[in-house]
């Protein structure tokens, strides 16, 4: 089962996840993408942390997600955005194509795992326009791997003010999921 959520900074994507994660298994895995680069960040991570209990297996992966052994649980991963942005950064000398792909290559190795997958992702193509190039790079590159995984999903949802909005599967309603 894959279930895909989505939206903006601070939409209560995280702690959505987490609930959904809990509901489904005693004792879900955690898999971070992030990488600790500043002291903010760090601060962050400590916090998300101590919020979730002792029920949780924490791995941190930031680019190869497929070879964790995660086979036969719960997984929340979190987040695509920032395993993509590590995925991006260490490969410039590459395309925005060619990391879509080993994106997409990468995530498909993680799903035909025996796995129940709750995957966490950005919408940051939902703010202005980006300025420099790298940033609209790095923004198709986020919208694209988020239309993949959501094409992919059983499940999909919009997360806006803290509240779900079913997008794809049980709850949806019209033809976003599929028109």
């Amino acid at each position: 089962m894959l279930y895909f959520i989505t939206g903006g900074q601070r939409s209560g994507k995280s702690s959505y996840a987490q609930k959904l994660a809990l509901k489904i298994s005693s004792n879900p895995v955690y898999l971070a993408t992030a990488r600790i680069w500043d002291d903010d960040f760090r601060q962050r991570v400590e916090r998300h942390q101590r919020d979730r209990g002792s029920e949780w297996t924490n791995i941190e992966e930031p680019l190869n997600i497929s070879d964790c052994k995660v086979s036969g649980r719960v997984v929340v991963l979190d987040c695509v955005t920032l395993w993509l942005t590590n995925l991006f950064f260490d490969h410039q000398d590459m395309s925005v194509d060619e990391v879509l792909e080993m994106a997409k290559e990468e995530f498909g190795k993680l799903i035909t795992k025996d796995v129940t997958l709750i995957v966490i992702s950005n919408e940051i193509g939902l703010g202005g326009h980006a300025e420099s190039a790298v940033a609209r790079r790095f923004t198709d590159l986020q919208g694209w791997m988020n239309q993949h995984i959501a094409g992919l999903a059983d499940v999909a949802t919009l997360m806006v003010a803290g509240l779900p909005l079913q997008l794809k599967g049980p709850g949806a309603k019209g033809t976003a999921h599929g028109a």
